[in-house]
This record gives C-alpha cells, structure tokens and sequence, in this order.
C-alpha cells in the first residue's frame, strides 16, 4: 500500500510518497529463549518502507522502544495516528526510503501482531501468563530469524531508541557480523536499580487490578483498564523532563479558575497523564507490558558477557553512534558515555555526542533537529 506523508521539515513541502508493505512471517522451526524453553510457530509482524538492492546491501533495521510497534512511517491500525518516526523515516529524510530498505518489526511479546501472551497457544487458547518470559536477546533472536528470512545477512545499520537501542546493542554483540553500523540513541547497556522500580510500580499496578484475573483476560470483556493506565501514566513522567513539564503546564489549572477542594483532575498535568493513561489502554494489552517490561529489567549486556561491558563487544567490525540527551534522566548520558567507553576498550570505531533539548527522554521522538543531522550523516557514511 502506499500512504501520503508530510515531511516535517517545513510545512510548506509537499507530501511524499513513501512505499510500505505489511508482512507477518512465521518462523518454521521452534525459537529459543534464554530461559530454557522455546516457542513454536512464532509469528512476526513486520513492516517496509522503500526497495531491497539487487546485492541486499541497503537494509536499515529500526528497532521499536517498549510501547512502539512495527507501524514507524504508516498510521496505525488502531489509532489512526501517524507512524511514531514519521519525521524521521521517509524519502528525502534522514532515514531516506529512496536510498535505504527500511525494516520494522514488532519484538516478541508485544500485541501488534507478533507473538506475545495475547497469542493462541497449542491448545487454542490464549497464552495469557502461560508465555514464557523472554528477554531482550530472544526478542534480537527473532529479528535474526526475520532478516534471514529476507536473504539479508548484512545490515547497512540497526537503529533504535530507548528499548530499541538495547535490541541495536544485543545484535552488535551477539551477532557481530549482522550489521555494519549501530545507531544508539538514548538507551543504555543495563537497566538501573530506579529504572526496575519504576516498572515495578506499573507491574503491581496492572496485577492488583481485579480485572487481571491472574492474566486470564482474555474473552471476559474489558481487562485490566484502569491498572494499565496506572501502569502507562508512572511510566510516562520518566519519558518526560522538569523543564518540559514545567514549560509545558506548570501549575495551571484544567478547565477551571478555582481548584476544586477534591480529586478531580484540577491540574493539567494530571488531566494530560489521565489522558495519556486512558488512550494507552486503547492499544495495548496488559500482559505484553508485564512481560516487555520484565525484558528490560533483565537487560544487563556485561552480564552477558562475563561481567565486562568491552567483551560483548570484542568481536564487531561494526563502527557505533551513541547519542544521548542532557535532559533525560532516565537514560542519562552517564549510561552512553559507560556503553562509548567499553567501545574504545574492544577497539570498536564509536562517535558520540550530547544534545541539548528539553524533552526528556522522548526526545528522541520529537522535534530535535540536531538528530536529524546526526543520524542522517551516520547513515550517510
């Protein structure tokens, strides 16, 4: 299919058209996870944008963060809403269709069509929290088998922001020679004690809803609503930054000149995170961000590897970007700067660079034109 979209580089440019299919490809034999076990007839849903070359040498693997998916440059199934990275992935842009294949795949244990707890089971069930838990290399695992699949053995790059960038660093480190540039853009080789506790926080909130079930959901109306809007708005201030917030709304009242003297959202901050909370619940399944979220916190790439950082990264050719944001908190530039310097130690070609902007983590995904610069060149090398 083909959709119209804007380039957000000026308002006054024409739209372009960017080509993009929609695959879903089931692996035929049983995958392995780190935990022991291994899943039959998995199923991928993946996306791409713009034509493979002849020699198969122009593939670009976007990886997707936590709550993303597959749909990075088309609108979204169920919301409607533009592809996450519009302003980055298209003709022309940094992320140019019309030079590279551009490939996006929803990880294992989401619910936008790979497989995950929401999936059937053997028995005709859902898996619910039958699925076994899985970790960000077993999620890697099924990309591998996807670009595989595609005849592709090497990548031009493997991009990824946040979650993602943790996928771009498992592929670098434990398939070394699938790509020849790994772009990392506010991530981090480990999850934090803080950053476990807030996912924690979500967790509980979405299990100590009565409409849980214990995970058995599934067919019984609505699920756990109200738990993972709790679980999504926690989640959502760490994308955010004091500065924006403030910016943003401060104190200013929702709708009101007065507060109420109740626990109405008088505030627009609690007003825009209720909003944020309830529109999530929309799209999402509950048990996809127990187990998606319980991958993050696994994520430890040193542990992987004999406890030091350099090793995982002895045996890439691969030359590396670290890019992190001086307003995140969440992944700090402390975490790039940890990941830049085992790079040196492995003798790993790295550049990495700080960019001032006042969104917080999401900055990624919103309007920083100092990233386009930056990808662009990286990718244009």
């Amino acid at each position: 299919m083909t959709a119209r979209l804007a380039s957000p580089k000026s308002a006054d440019m024409a739209t372009a058209a960017i080509q993009t299919s929609s695959h879903v490809l089931e692996l035929a034999h049983p995958l392995p996870l780190d935990g022991g076990q291994s899943l039959d007839g998995v199923r991928i849903s993946y996306e791409t944008y713009g034509q493979l070359n002849a020699d198969k040498s122009n593939a670009v693997l976007i990886c997707h963060a936590l709550t993303g998916d597959q749909h990075v440059a088309s609108p979204h199934p169920i919301t409607g809403k533009p592809g996450w990275w519009i302003r980055m992935v298209g003709p022309g842009l940094p992320i140019d269709t019309d030079r590279f294949f551009v490939i996006c795949a929803n990880v294992l244990g989401s619910c936008m069509g790979s497989t995950g707890p929401a999936s059937m089971a053997a028995d005709g069930q859902p898996y619910g929290m039958r699925f076994p838990v899985i970790t960000i290399r077993d999620m890697v695992r099924g990309h591998v088998a996807l670009l595989d699949a595609l005849g592709i053995a090497t990548l031009h790059a493997v991009v990824g922001g946040s979650m993602g960038g943790m996928q771009a660093l498992s592929l670098a480190a434990n398939w070394p020679q699938r790509a020849r540039a790994v772009l990392v853009i506010a991530s981090t080789a480990r999850h934090s004690a803080q950053n476990i506790a807030f996912h924690e926080v979500g967790r509980q909130a979405i299990m100590a809803d009565p409409k849980w079930q214990g995970g058995d959901y599934y067919g019984a109306g609505k699920g756990p609503e109200a738990g993972l809007a709790v679980a999504r708005m926690a989640a959502h201030i760490t994308y955010l930054s004091e500065e924006g917030m403030h910016e943003k709304f401060g104190r200013r009242l929702q709708n009101r000149t007065a507060k109420t003297f109740g626990f109405d959202a008088d505030f627009q901050i609690e007003s825009y995170l209720r909003h944020q909370g309830l529109s999530f619940t929309d799209r999402f399944d509950a048990n996809s961000y127990l187990y998606i979220t319980r991958a993050m916190d696994y994520f430890d790439l040193a542990e992987e590897h004999g406890g030091r950082l350099a090793d995982a990264f002895a045996g890439s050719d691969a030359r590396f970007c670290l890019v992190s944001f001086d307003t995140d908190w969440l992944y700090p530039t402390s975490e790039s700067r940890t990941i830049a310097h085992a790079l040196n130690a492995a003798g790993a070609p790295v550049s990495f660079v700080e960019l001032s902007a006042p969104f917080g983590h999401d900055s990624f995904l919103l309007d920083v034109p100092a990233l386009d610069r930056v990808i662009a060149g990286f990718l244009g090398q």
